[in-house]
């Protein structure tokens, strides 16, 4: 099977690692790649993400079987819908199915309608109305900016000036409507499932970590680590958010005509009344896919294709006992201001200790360099009988790389294991 695998990041790194395990595979491509990837797969260059109709004409003139899709960004623009309408399988849904992470107002709009567990909402137009609303609600009190917002469109307000500053921010950025929740209190997981249109399979668990720097603090990131499996996510309460929510979403997405296909993730509050739908996305997480991919014990291509084809019903994931976690190498000054093109050195010699893999993110080449190219940069991943010896080997690890314009957490793990920075 000649596979095409879109994006450049860490968790295209994971997903290409472990495709290239697949005895189905035969040439393996990915657009545009990094040079992580490279030892992987041929990268193509000089094609965006954002052009579909070239994408498309390279697969039909490169005899593409299966396409994987990385990234939100060209799931919610629609360019499954051109792959599938050519003939060529693609993992990841429509964009009418895609909207489910495209619009957080469709999502919240869906749950009020199936009676989908989810934190109480309004919307709003203007900032009047949805000042006026906070300032009856109070605070503490949640603030989306509805549509793709690389998960940092959510500001959790501790007081009302916060909240009425937040909706202001969205609407001075461009955004005609905001989104304004209960804020739930528990503690956060993720739940991923594939979903063929009608099956549901739930595919991992994991928590990750958001805020920038120790003790969780500092400004909201696109992740600073994660570990898999969640241990506050047990066997009983990933029974009930399959059966209440993911199940009841899928059911919805078909009866409306657009039936959803790909990885569903789900971000979870685990409150004292049972799992809630924080939000949606419709692909697989960063850096949540870097801890997931190391234990997924199974041929990705079998089940990713057998997904994107309406087969899921035919195939069992499986998995290994193995905990799994990752530590987010990034550039110093990240999610701010930060210096690219720096030098970075020693990744060979973490990835030789037992039950470690560095996925690379932002990351080029500089002559025979490696250099940063980006926020994220790094994910130091490390598998382990228990996720306590996961933690040792990801920190001894990532203590191998030499790269003084980099930072990282050192308590990634807290919330399962204790030692909060």
């Amino acid at each position: 099977m000649n596979i095409l695998l879109l994006g450049s990041g860490g968790r295209e790194h994971a997903l290409a690692w472990k495709l290239a395990q697949s005895p189905k595979l035969d040439q393996f491509y990915v657009i545009p790649g990094n040079p992580g990837i490279a030892e992987h797969a041929e990268l193509i260059e000089g094609i965006p993400l954002s052009a579909h109709d070239s994408i498309l004409k390279w697969c039909l003139d490169h005899f593409i079987d299966f396409v994987v899709v990385g990234p939100e960004a060209p799931l919610v623009a629609g360019l499954v819908d051109r792959l599938e309408a050519a003939g060529i399988p693609a993992f990841g849904p429509t964009a009418a199915a895609a909207r489910l992470e495209g619009s957080k107002l469709f999502t919240k709009e869906l749950c009020k309608a199936n009676a989908i567990p989810t934190a109480a909402f309004a919307r709003f137009e203007n900032v009047a109305e949805a000042a006026a609303y906070v300032r009856a609600e109070g605070a503490p009190i949640v603030v989306k900016a509805d549509g793709l917002m690389a998960g940092k469109g959510v500001v959790v307000a501790l007081t009302v000036e916060d909240a009425i500053e937040a909706v202001e921010q969205v609407f001075a950025g461009g955004g005609t409507e905001v989104l304004i929740e209960e804020f739930m209190e528990g503690e956060e997981a993720s739940l991923f499932a594939l979903v063929d249109g009608e099956t549901v399979v739930a595919f991992g668990s994991a928590q990750d970590h958001k805020r920038a720097y120790d003790g969780d603090l500092g400004p909201n990131t696109g992740g600073m680590g994660a570990y898999s499996p969640a241990p506050v996510l047990t066997p009983e309460l990933e029974r009930r958010a399959i059966e209440e929510i993911l199940i009841p979403t899928a059911r919805a997405m078909a009866r409306a005509g657009t039936p959803y296909r790909g990885v569903l993730y789900a971000g979870l509050m685990l409150t004292a009344e049972g799992p809630k739908l924080v939000e949606y996305n419709c692909r697989f997480g960063d850096p949540e896919c870097q801890v997931l991919m190391p234990r997924f014990a199974g041929d990705l291509v079998e089940v990713l294709h057998a997904t994107a084809t309406g087969r899921l019903a035919e195939v069992t994931p499986r998995w290994s006992a193995d905990a799994a976690m990752t530590v987010v190498y990034a550039s110093r000054g990240y999610p701010g201001p930060h210096q690219t093109g720096t030098r970075i050195s020693g990744i060979k010699e973490a990835a030789e200790a037992d039950g470690v893999l560095v996925f690379q993110a932002g990351t080029r080449r500089k002559g025979a360099d490696l250099v940063s190219n980006g926020g994220r940069v790094l994910n130091v991943t490390a598998t382990g009988a228990t996720l306590g010896e996961a933690r040792e080997r990801a920190y001894a690890a990532i203590a191998r790389i030499d790269w003084p314009d980099g930072f990282y957490r050192n308590d990634i793990g807290w919330r399962a294991l204790g030692a909060r920075g």
